[in-house]
């Protein structure tokens, strides 16, 4: 990593060229895959994981296309079935081999401008597997670039590992995002807030970070913002919480929920900050997983819900529903995906429409 941070972004920057990364409830051109394969993962859960994850490939296939990194043409080939022939008017196979399936952190960050020659770019950041926590990852850390190539996009490289669920935007000029992942030492170490900020603006063409600070408990992230408080407007942030005091989400929580209240829009207007409630914890084989509603992922025409067979699905399907309401939520049994650590957020990645 380079001693000033500034060197580690490219000359010229993305926003310097009138690049910035829209929300994710922008309109999409497709919706990026990797698709799960990894035994150390998924143990006896892979199949059951591959099957809630074809729920949501068909779901989405109604208003976009779906993109799906595989291994080999036998990996490819195997999908196919899986997935049946009507999933061919919608899904386009490449045969980019990755180490695991969380394509939302080692997949690039696009960026756009409508006005540019080429007006959507891809922003390519180095992966250590969240820490180095799971090695090998050399696949992963090379797939953002063929990604890229493989939609001939041009590509703005920067010298520092950053995971695309640790950021979150609103398309006027916010980013949201948290201390534990950010400033942990185990990416870039001794990089500061400060340090951070100016990165993060020339890179995604924002001028305002937030800093949030709590995580789950079973999150290997360090607490990525994605399984803790998302935009779904420009001025609104559903943030999770938890009413257990006892548990030991409920402090980090309630951090993340007076933090948000004192935020400010571009303007100084106060965000308006609603509130999911956490499941029940979702223990699988002795072990707590990172299960929360905040991973959803937003689509063209549907909002892909994670469930854990709690009530609370219905609390967190009826909200998002008020926030979304042209487009259709989809609550999809997650148990069987959590137990790799995330859910439908963490294993896509938008390619926005231009």
């Amino acid at each position: 990593m380079p001693t000033d941070p500034a060197a580690a972004v490219p000359s010229p920057a993305p926003a310097a060229l009138g690049y910035r990364m829209p929300p994710e409830w922008a309109a999409h051109q497709g919706t990026w895959f990797s698709w799960p394969h990894n035994p150390d993962t998924w143990a006896d859960h892979l199949e059951a994981a591959e099957r809630a994850l074809a729920r949501a490939v068909h779901a989405l296939g109604l208003g976009e296309t779906v993109h799906i990194n595989v291994l080999d043409a036998a990996h490819e080939s195997r999908l196919r079935r899986l997935l049946g022939a009507a999933a061919d008017a919608y899904v386009r196979y490449h045969r980019i081999p990755t180490n695991d399936a969380w394509c939302r952190d080692h997949g690039p960050i696009f960026v756009t401008n409508p006005t540019a020659e080429a007006p959507l770019a891809a922003t390519i950041w180095r992966f250590n597997a969240w820490g180095g926590k799971y090695p090998p990852y050399d696949l992963d850390d090379a797939a953002a670039d063929r990604m890229a190539e493989a939609l001939s996009v041009p590509r703005f490289r920067a010298d520092l590992v950053l995971e695309g669920g640790s950021i979150e935007v609103n398309g006027n000029g916010l980013l949201l995002t948290t201390e534990p992942c950010l400033l942990n030492p185990n990416r870039n170490p001794g990089l500061t807030r400060a340090d951070w900020e100016p990165v993060l603006q020339q890179m995604f063409g924002v001028e305002k970070v937030l800093w949030l600070g709590g995580e789950l408990a079973g999150d290997d992230t360090d607490g990525h913002i994605d399984n803790l408080a998302r935009f779904v407007d420009d001025r609104t942030v559903v943030a999770m919480i938890e009413a257990d005091r006892t548990d030991p989400n409920y402090a980090g929580l309630q951090d993340n929920l007076r933090r948000l209240r004192t935020m400010t829009d571009l303007a100084g207007r106060p965000l308006e900050v609603l509130t999911l409630p956490m499941p029940a914890p979702v223990v699988i084989d002795g072990r707590r997983m990172p299960a929360s509603y905040a991973n959803f992922y937003i689509g063209n025409r549907v909002v892909l819900l994670p469930a854990y067979g709690d009530p609370n699905d219905a609390v967190a399907r009826d909200l998002l529903q008020r926030c979304f309401p042209d487009r259709l939520v989809v609550a999809i049994d997650c148990r069987a995906i959590i137990w790799g650590l995330g859910a439908f957020h963490c294993l896509s990645q938008q390619v926005p429409a231009v």
